[in-house]
């Protein structure tokens, strides 16, 4: 090349693209830029599909700007059974812990949706699949209490595996003991709301997530008790396409409304009008 060019030359080896510039959608299998998801609202442009957010991304996302506030995130889960699979529990708690935050798989918060004031808990698939520990049905479980105490409505999002194994029957426990404080709730006339977030299962499903005054899922989402491998398996039998979609059990009156993420704001807060005198 001449001394007086101009052109640049060409880098030698291979050309290093920044990690995480790029993300792959799980539905259409197209490469996104992922700042463009992120603008969007973490939903694929191209189809449409609801990438998975954290618990306080889904609280930013539904609560109007800057109300929210945390609270009881110092309750966190112990090993009361001293429990080991492949890996200690304590050992997972922490793993989890350290990655994700202290405030196990649940985030309690306070804060207005479209000017109305309400209570709100947001599970983190992130911490041991969202399962539903002591401390997540403990959490849950004020998270219904102080919306009775401040006569507010109850805003719950579950994306979760169900409950959680390695605590045992003190997990099974927490169905009851957080559907007791939901019905304390409904006898006072206060409105729930219960948002069912990709997955939702097991014995989440099969207590709070489906007792909602109105049940709301996003697209595409699975909503179920055991999964279709498992059920497929039990009855020897192929499931229907799009078994336990949300579109699916909207069609079988399983849950009220499926709602585009952009719109899920909206729609929360009209209900809460709705549905709140006070």
């Amino acid at each position: 090349m001449s001394e007086n060019s101009n052109t640049p030359e060409r880098p030698s080896g291979p050309i290093k693209i920044p990690e995480g510039l790029w993300v792959k959608c799980k539905a259409c299998k197209e490469i996104i830029y992922s700042k463009e998801v992120a603008r969007g609202g973490k939903i694929c442009p191209k189809c449409g599909y609801h990438f998975p957010l954290t618990a306080k991304e889904r609280l930013t996302m539904l609560c109007d700007e800057g109300t929210f506030a945390t609270f009881d995130d110092g309750v966190t889960s112990v090993d009361p059974l001293k429990f080991k699979d492949t890996k200690k529990y304590k050992d997972r708690l922490k793993a989890s812990s350290d990655s994700v935050g202290p405030h196990d798989a649940v985030v309690n918060a306070v804060g207005s949706v479209e000017g109305v004031p309400a209570v709100l808990a947001s599970m983190e698939y992130r911490f041991i699949g969202g399962s539903m520990g002591s401390a997540v049905g403990e959490k849950i479980t004020r998270a219904a209490e102080r919306a009775l105490a401040e006569k507010k409505p109850l805003v719950i999002i579950s994306c979760s595996g169900g409950a959680r194994m390695q605590e045992g029957i003190l997990s099974l426990m927490q169905m009851a003991k957080i559907s007791a404080a939901i019905a304390r709730l409904r006898g006072a006339g206060l409105p729930f709301i219960s948002i069912l977030a990709d997955p939702t299962t097991g014995g989440v499903t099969a207590s709070y997530a489906m007792q909602g005054d109105v049940n709301i899922a996003e697209p595409r989402a699975l909503v179920g008790f055991a999964g279709p491998r498992v059920i497929e398996q039990t009855i020897r039998q192929k499931l229907p396409e799009g078994f336990q979609s949300a579109e699916f059990v909207l069609e079988k009156g399983m849950v009220d409304l499926v709602t585009h993420r952009s719109q899920l704001k909206a729609v929360v807060g009209n209900l809460l009008r709705l549905l709140h005198v006070g």
